[in-house]
């Protein structure tokens, strides 16, 4: 089963996954340079319900998302194309569907899947983005604490400077 779904392929599939009474899960990120830190935050998505759908930005979401974020390197991520961040991602037991997107934010992604629980790092809380569009359909937040050690940002600075 191909496990990388459009967003018109993931609205189908979830009014079915709902109509069955399956609880869903929500995040979103670029998961450039996939590492040790994302696969425990999406086990941990995963525990929140039935299935995890993960939103990945396009290639050229990254860039606008990091250079919106004033990112010293936004014009050299991601690193790795967003084709092989998808793959990667669906190859992971604990993640059911994944959805590549073009707009900088998610928003769109989230309004699409309507998810009961949309689990987001610490670093952005409960206020972020996403909790208006997500409480919108009676879901939920789910902050997962950050892994202390495992940033993409700081593999790239590792490998350059060991480089």
């Amino acid at each position: 089963m191909n496990k990388i779904k459009t967003r018109e392929e993931l609205k189908e599939l979830v009014k079915e996954l709902k109509e069955q009474g399956k609880k869903i899960i929500t995040t979103n990120g670029s998961f450039d340079i996939l590492h040790a830190g994302h696969v425990k935050f999406l086990q941990e998505a995963k525990e929140q319900g039935d299935v995890l759908i993960v939103g990945v930005n396009s290639d050229a979401s990254v860039k606008e998302w990091k250079k919106k974020m004033k990112y010293k390197d936004w014009d050299s991520r991601p690193i790795v194309p967003e084709q092989y961040r998808a793959e990667m991602l669906a190859a992971l037991e604990c993640v059911d569907f994944v959805n590549v997107y073009d707009e900088a934010d998610c928003l769109k992604f989230i309004e699409s899947v309507k998810p009961d629980v949309h689990a987001n790092g610490e670093d952005y809380g409960e206020d972020c983005i996403e909790a208006e569009t997500v409480k919108k359909y009676g879901g939920r937040i789910h902050i997962i604490k950050n892994f202390k050690g495992f940033s993409t940002s700081e593999l790239i600075r590792k490998i350059k400077e060991r480089c």
